[in-house]
C-alpha cells in the first residue's frame, strides 16, 4: 500500500444494531480502536431497522467517551428533523463535556428508508427535512453559543435566555448524498463534509470536484476544513480492497472511515478494528 499524507486521519465507521446493537460491544469496539491507532469512531443514527437490535447512538456515544482518551467521536449522521434540535443540542454538549471536546456532530436531512420518520407520524418528504435541517443548525448553533433566542421559524418556536457558552467548540460536518448547489452551499458553512453516495465509493475525481464546489459556494481556500470519505481499504478484509487512498488524500480526503456494515460477521469487524488503520 503506498503511504498517504501524514495528517489524514482515520476513523471506524459502524452501524449501532444489528450484530453491533449491544452498546456494550460498541464501547468495546471504540477502546480497541484506540488502542490499535484509530484517530476516531463514529455512529449512524436510526430509530428502527430491520437488524435488531439497536442500541441508541447518543447515549453509546457518552459511554464511548467516558471509555477512551483520544478518539474523535460523533453521530455519522444526526438529523435534527427527526431529534429536534433543541435535543441534539443538549446530547451534543453532554458528550462534548464528558469526552473533553471530542465530539464531531455529522448532521444532515436522514433518510426514511427504514420508517425512521413515517412510522412514527413525522415528516418525510425531503423539502420539510431539509428546511427543518437549516432552521434546527442555526438553533443547535445559537444554544452552543449561549444567546439568547427568540425563534419563530416555520417549524420550530424557541425562546431561551442566554446563557454561558460551551466550554469546547463543537464541530459541525454535514453529510451528503448529492452534490446539488444548495446542498453544497449548506456544507460550506460548515466545518466538514461527509459525502456519502448511496450507490458507490467516492473516487479521487469526484473528491476533488466536491472541493471544488465547496470553494464556489464560497469556502475559503486557506480554511481548515475536513472531507470524510468512507469505504473499506483495510487488509484485514478477506478479499482484496482496491482503494486509492493517496490520491484520495491529494484531492482532499481529510479523514478515511472504515465502513463496518451489520451484515459483516463480529469476529471480523473485529479484526479490521484491531489490524489499525490503513496508513500504508
Amino acid at each position: 500500500m503506498v503511504p498517504i499524507n501524514e495528517n489524514t486521519r482515520f476513523g471506524v465507521y459502524l452501524p449501532p444494531f444489528g450484530p453491533f446493537g449491544d452498546p456494550r460491544i460498541l464501547v468495546e469496539l471504540a477502546v480497541r480502536a484506540e488502542a490499535a491507532g484509530w484517530d476516531g469512531v463514529f455512529l449512524w443514527d436510526h430509530v428502527v431497522t430491520d437488524a435488531m437490535p439497536i442500541a441508541d447512538p447518543w447515549t453509546t456515544l457518552a459511554a464511548i467517551a467516558q471509555a477512551t482518551e483520544r478518539l474523535v467521536l460523533g453521530p455519522t449522521v444526526t438529523p435534527p428533523a427527526r431529534r429536534r434540535p433543541w435535543v441534539v443540542a443538549r446530547h451534543a454538549s453532554t458528550v462534548s463535556r464528558l469526552s473533553g471536546g471530542r465530539l464531531v456532530v455529522g448532521t444532515g436531512v436522514g433518510v426514511d428508508e427504514s420508517g425512521d420518520f413515517s412510522r412514527f407520524g413525522e415528516a418525510s418528504d425531503l423539502p420539510t427535512r431539509s428546511a427543518m435541517l437549516t432552521e434546527g443548525l442555526g438553533l443547535m448553533r445559537a444554544m452552543w453559543a449561549g444567546e439568547a433566542i427568540r425563534h419563530h421559524g416555520p417549524h420550530y418556536r424557541v425562546n431561551l435566555a442566554a446563557t454561558e457558552p460551551e466550554p469546547y467548540r463543537i464541530p459541525v460536518w454535514m453529510a451528503s448524498s448529492t452534490s446539488s448547489p444548495r446542498v453544497i452551499g449548506r456544507a460550506a458553512g460548515c466545518d466538514g463534509i461527509f459525502p456519502n453516495p448511496v450507490d458507490h465509493e467516492l473516487t479521487p475525481e469526484e473528491v476533488a470536484g466536491v472541493r471544488r464546489e465547496l470553494h464556489r459556494a464560497g469556502l475559503p481556500v486557506d480554511r481548515p476544513y475536513d472531507i470524510a470519505v468512507r469505504g473499506n481499504a483495510s487488509p484485514a478484509w478477506q478479499e482484496d480492497k482496491d482503494v486509492d487512498l493517496k490520491g484520495l488524500a491529494e484531492a482532499g480526503m481529510t479523514w478515511w472511515l472504515e465502513s463496518l456494515i451489520h451484515f459483516d460477521p463480529l469476529d471480523l469487524s473485529m479484526a479490521v478494528v484491531d489490524a489499525g488503520p490503513p496508513r500504508g
